[in-house]
C-alpha cells in the first residue's frame, strides 16, 4: 500500500464512523430533544434534513463562548442554543455529540487536503 492509499484508509474509515455516530447520536440524543417543547424550537435552522443533528453537535463541541458569540450573532437563528441544550442532555449526549462533530470535522477536512494535495501533485 502507497502513503495516499493509507490516508485514504484512515479518511474512509473516519467518514464510515462518522455517518454511524450521526445516526446514533440523531436516534438517541436529536429525537429527545426535538420532543421536548422547551428544546424543540432551539436546535438551530435546518438546511437539508438531519442538519439539526450537525447544529446540535456543534452547540455541544464547541466552547460556550464561541457558542455564546455565535448565539448573540445576527445569524443566530442558523445556530442550536447551547446552554438549553446542556441543560437538557446528560454527559453521555455531550460526549457523543462532542465525539460525532469533532470526527465529522476531521474525515472532512482530512478528505478535502488529500484531494487538494493530489491535485497539487504532492502525493502519488
Amino acid at each position: 500500500m502507497t502513503f495516499e492509499e493509507i490516508i485514504f484508509a484512515f479518511v474512509l474509515a473516519g467518514s464510515i464512523l462518522s455517518a454511524m455516530l450521526w445516526v446514533l447520536f440523531g436516534q438517541l440524543t436529536v429525537r429527545k430533544l426535538r420532543k421536548n417543547p422547551k428544546t424543540k424550537d432551539a436546535l438551530g435552522m435546518e438546511y437539508a434534513s438531519g442538519w439539526d443533528i450537525v447544529n446540535v453537535a456543534s452547540a455541544l463541541a464547541m466552547p460556550r463562548s464561541w457558542s455564546r458569540k455565535l448565539e448573540k450573532s445576527p445569524l443566530s437563528f442558523l445556530h442550536a442554543k447551547s446552554d438549553l441544550l446542556f441543560e437538557n442532555t446528560n454527559k453521555f449526549d455531550q460526549i457523543l455529540g462532542a465525539t460525532f462533530y469533532c470526527l465529522l470535522m476531521a474525515s472532512g477536512l482530512s478528505g478535502a487536503l488529500l484531494v487538494f494535495f493530489n491535485f497539487l501533485g504532492l502525493i502519488d
